[in-house]
């Protein structure tokens, strides 16, 4: 089976469609898959749920597909860096889930290993409790989230090889895996493609089995997501 496509339009050919929900990997701007989004702006889909650590910043990685109108609801953790993300969710023009980051990381290896829900304390008496199933073990109470099984799931790798076993680089790995699994169809985008058995097997950190297609998105422009420098110091 050849994995491997052209570019990202033809990767998610037969995928995309409205209302659809995605699992998206990434941090910020680190390790998310920049082809595949623009993909999606591109080909016009609306109505989109994503579910995400963030929305990248505005018009850039996921803010993308935000400035175009094309989601209606992200699940995510942290928003703090993208004002366009701030507006639509002020003007109730976008719907919101916050979830914690860990909860949400959990909520999407759940839904990969076939797990509907799980109790966890995170939350507990709180704001991201309310309207959940509260139950007590051991004299404490825990409430239930759900797994996350998304329609499909878009990531970014470092190196793979034809059979879509993969790598993620430090820390661009992120969400990456988990938001694999989660996903029904997850297509990948990675900087460098090797022939079979060129990986040393314990150093794969996703299974091909969960990677059904595959472009080669390099080269890619390194964005800084915040450029912090200090004064040079007096001569």
């Amino acid at each position: 089976m050849n994995k491997l496509y052209p570019d990202a339009a033809s990767a998610l050919d037969g995928l995309l469609h409205d209302d659809m929900l995605i699992c998206a990997g990434g941090f910020g701007l680190s390790g998310i898959p920049e082809r595949l989004i623009d993909a999606i702006e591109a080909s016009g889909v609306t109505g989109l749920t994503i579910a995400s650590n963030n929305a990248g910043i505005d018009g850039v990685g996921l803010g993308k597909l935000l400035r175009s109108r094309q989601v209606k609801k992200m699940i995510s953790s942290y928003v703090g860096e993208n004002k366009e993300f701030e507006r639509q969710y002020l003007s109730g023009e976008l719907e919101v889930e916050f979830c914690p980051q860990g909860t949400l990381a959990e909520r999407c290896r759940a839904g990969g290993a076939g797990i509907p829900g799980f109790y966890t304390k995170t939350g507990v008496g709180t704001q991201v409790a309310e309207g959940k199933e509260v139950k007590v073990f051991d004299g404490e109470e825990y409430i239930l989230e759900r797994g996350i099984r998304a329609d499909l799931a878009i990531i970014k790798g470092w190196k793979a090889d034809e059979a879509g076993n993969l790598m993620f680089r430090k820390t661009a790995r992120n969400f990456n895996q988990p938001m694999a699994t989660a996903g029904r169809i997850c297509v990948a985008e990675v900087e460098e493609v090797v022939p079979v058995g060129s990986l040393d097997p314990d150093c794969i950190h996703l299974p091909g089995i969960y990677v059904k297609r595959m472009i080669v998105g390099a080269p890619y422009d390194k964005k800084i997501e915040f450029r912090t420098v200090r004064e040079r110091p007096a001569a």
